[in-house]
């Protein structure tokens, strides 16, 4: 690797470690904001213009708050947990396609990272990895109801994992490959895979939001049983980078959506574009997309009451399981007769 293409990738990934920082912040405002227009409040409005200054003096909050450990903890576990889980969460971006490549100082720039040839199976390893962080930090509390969290997170995980893998195998089918890139660039246009599978759409949003411990499937954090989870005993950063993963998660899992069932940066009529310019829409069509998904993930939260646990497994298990199943036979059937496998 060139000096300077080291130097690119290397401001590529500082931009998208404070972007995926920037938008987690500002997350909980728009979070906060949703709640209250759907239950007909204000919301924040005292910090700074519009209560846009919001998100920082919480952050200034967590970071001027007493850390502390408590006493029957495994002290280094305890520590290390919300790294795990704030690392994880930002390792995925690296193989998202953000846009057309971009020409610049005489250079063609990629928006994305690195293409490897099986980027979605990359993405699905490092955010099962996620869960140690929940798992671990639940343990090393040595507390019993952030124990109870650890082990529903880890269960929850286990089960819509499976649903979601083979809703992606049907967009591997249709695509013929494991890079984003290749998934987003066979949607050019207007020809998303919603179109052809709103079945798997559905089951792999369901997923998404179990897997990001969003209502109705936040067991693993529900005040009214655990008071809040694995991150119980946790205080200031410790419990901000829990809080930071969480929509770092749900950000991460938007533009996967965007990319996978959305069509990506892809837009009715880009044909029309060319240069920096088609590269510039591109991006605004994809955020976009993705600031409408996680709209849709809000206002399932505040709309939404949460399962009993039982009902939350019922339906990984007993329900989506088995439609994501047969959607993908159904897929691979229709593939096989239409580019001729039978013949």
């Amino acid at each position: 690797m060139d000096t300077a293409l080291l130097v690119e990738k290397s401001i590529l990934i500082l931009i998208l470690f404070a972007l995926s920082l920037g938008i987690a912040a500002y997350q909980t405002y728009f979070e906060r904001k949703v709640a209250a227009w759907m239950q007909d409040r204000i919301g924040p409005n005292n910090a700074g213009p519009f209560g846009l200054l919001q998100p920082l003096a919480d952050g200034g909050k967590l970071f001027f708050k007493e850390d502390f450990v408590p006493a029957n903890a495994d002290k280094f576990l305890f520590m290390i947990a919300p790294g795990i889980a704030m690392t994880v969460s930002l390792l995925t971006s690296v193989v998202i396609p953000w846009g057309p490549d971009i020409v610049a100082f005489g250079r063609t720039i990629s928006l994305q990272v690195t293409d490897i040839n099986i980027g979605i199976l990359f993405i699905m390893g490092i955010t099962s990895i996620g869960v140690y962080g929940i798992m671990i930090g639940g343990w090393a509390s040595n507390n019993k109801y952030s124990l109870y969290s650890a082990i529903r997170a880890s269960s929850q995980m286990i089960s819509y994992e499976l649903a979601m893998g083979l809703s992606v195998i049907t967009v591997v089918l249709m695509g013929g490959s494991l890079s984003l890139r290749e998934i987003v660039e066979a949607q050019h246009g207007f020809n998303w895979n919603i179109w052809y599978q709103p079945v798997g759409f559905i089951v792999f949003f369901v997923c998404s939001v179990a897997e990001c411990n969003r209502a109705p499937f936040d067991m693993a954090e529900c005040e009214s049983e655990l008071i809040t989870g694995y991150h119980t005993e946790y205080g200031a950063m410790k419990m901000g980078f829990f809080l930071f993963a969480e929509y770092v998660n749900l950000f991460i899992a938007s533009t996967v959506i965007s990319c996978l069932y959305l069509g990506g940066y892809n837009f009715p009529g880009m044909d029309y574009f060319e240069g920096n310019l088609l590269s510039v829409i591109s991006i605004l069509v994809l955020f976009t997309k993705i600031v409408l998904v996680i709209f849709t993930f809000m206002w399932i939260r505040w709309t939404l009451p949460r399962f009993r646990y039982d009902q939350l497994m019922g339906l990984g298990w007993k329900k989506l399981i088995p439609i994501a199943l047969i959607n993908m036979v159904i897929t691979a059937v229709v593939i096989a007769f239409t580019r001729g496998w039978f013949n």
